[in-house]
């Protein structure tokens, strides 16, 4: 009798071990960006670039008709060097324009992560543990799997926006 109690408080013990391992996925970057904060830094974001953006578009108009204008053999040759600094004088300022809306958009995506990581943090954790998931991987990442992993971007989204 000893013998098999003892057996079955050895299997017993051994069985969370050898269960099955709860594996999710979590894109990350979706949930942030999806989440109310994100979708409000990005309309602050082209708020604050929407003039240079409008500038840079009418500036890519141009660019366009005065590549077209030099292609054509109809213009004389003071005509051409007249246009070609008038092409280079706005490509300077278009890439200048588009340069200053890269730096704009980086430091806005700095700041937002910066104040969020605290709130991911704690979202992730809140679904890890309610999921009891023990492995989290982002879905590109996975390169096969035989089940469908529970997907809790969504889940961790919703969390972030009560945060």
């Amino acid at each position: 009798m000893w013998p098999a109690l003892l057996l079955a408080g050895l299997l017993a013990g051994w069985a969370p071990a050898a269960a099955a391992t709860e594996v999710a996925v979590l894109d990350w970057r979706k949930a942030l960006l999806d989440c109310n904060d994100a979708r409000q830094e990005m309309s602050q974001l082209r708020t604050r670039v929407a003039d240079k953006q409008q500038e840079a578009q009418q500036l890519g108009t141009a660019l366009e008709r005065l590549s077209a204008r030099l292609e054509s053999d109809t213009t004389s040759d003071a005509e051409t060097h007249a246009l070609m600094q008038e092409f280079q004088q706005k490509g300077q300022r278009f890439d200048q324009l588009r340069q200053e809306i890269l730096v704009a958009r980086q430091a806005a995506e700095e700041r937002f992560l910066a104040r969020l990581e605290p709130k991911m943090d704690q979202a992730v954790n809140r679904v890890i543990a309610r999921h009891d998931v023990d492995i989290l991987v982002d879905p590109n990442g996975v390169l096969h799997s035989t089940r469908d992993l529970p997907d809790l971007t969504e889940e961790v989204t919703a969390l972030l926006n009560t945060l």
